[in-house]
Parts: structure tokens; C-alpha cells; sequence
């Protein structure tokens, strides 16, 4: 089963959020609808600006633990090196 890891962002350097997921397009739909209470409704984060997928959910699952136990400088570089102007990058989910 495939993995995503992902990170939204409520702004340019605002608060930020990582997550993972085995179906990316209907999490961040719960995400943007705000039907899940928690984090990411409280403080507005719901753009996605940064997603990596997984041919397995356990390596995504790896991925997330390791990146969220980084400093936020790192994080901010990898959305940085792949997202510059933080867009909302949902639109590559068409194709998943």
C-alpha cells in the first residue's frame, strides 16, 4: 500500500503541519473542510505545500517521524527546495 508524508502550511512561514497518509486527496480534504477537530483546523493550516509518496506506508510512516523530529529550519528548506514561493501544490493530487 502506498504512503505520503506531507506538510501544510497555514502561510509563507507560518505555522506548518506534517502528516501521513495512504490516501492524500481525501486527507487533505478532511484538512481543508476541517472535518477532523485538532491542529490543523485550530490554527488555519490547510494549504499544501510539500509531499513525498511511499511505495509502502511504513517507509512514509519512517519519514514522517523522522522529519517531524527536525529543527523547523530543515523543514522550511525542504519545502523551500522543491515549493519556493509555497503554492498550494494540491493540484499534482489529480494524478494520484
Amino acid at each position: 500500500m502506498k504512503g505520503y508524508v506531507y506538510i501544510l502550511a497555514s502561510k509563507r512561514n507560518g505555522t506548518i503541519y506534517t502528516g501521513v497518509t495512504s490516501d492524500l486527496p481525501t486527507r487533505l480534504y478532511e484538512h481543508q473542510t476541517h472535518a477532523t477537530p485538532g491542529f490543523t483546523s485550530k490554527y488555519g493550516v490547510k494549504t499544501l505545500v510539500w509531499f513525498e509518496e511511499f511505495d509502502l506506508v511504513t517507509d512514509a510512516i519512517a519519514r514522517e517521524k523522522a522529519i517531524k523530529n527536525w529543527p523547523r529550519a530543515w523543514k522550511l528548506e525542504l519545502i523551500e527546495a522543491t515549493n519556493p514561493d509555497w503554492e498550494d501544490i494540491a493540484y499534482h493530487l489529480h494524478g494520484l
